[in-house]
């Protein structure tokens, strides 16, 4: 698989939660969670599943920093 996108984070499916269309899937990378809300026929026909490795791909034109 090539992207043009830059920032992908390798990480592990730690939990599916589907809803009426969408399913939220949370990845484990490297000690944070990121999450993502995808369709449900997207977690089937990438046959999504607790366990294994993933990518989440970051695509975004503006990123933010904040401190406290």
């Amino acid at each position: 698989m090539k992207l043009s996108a830059r920032n992908m984070l390798k990480g592990k499916v730690v939990s599916i939660t589907r809803g009426a269309t969408t399913a939220h899937v949370r990845l484990e990378v490297a000690g944070t969670m990121v999450t993502s809300a995808i369709t449900n026929e997207a977690v089937d026909e990438l046959g999504l599943v607790v366990g294994q490795s993933a990518y989440a791909v970051v695509k975004a034109s503006d990123v933010m920093i904040a401190i406290d």
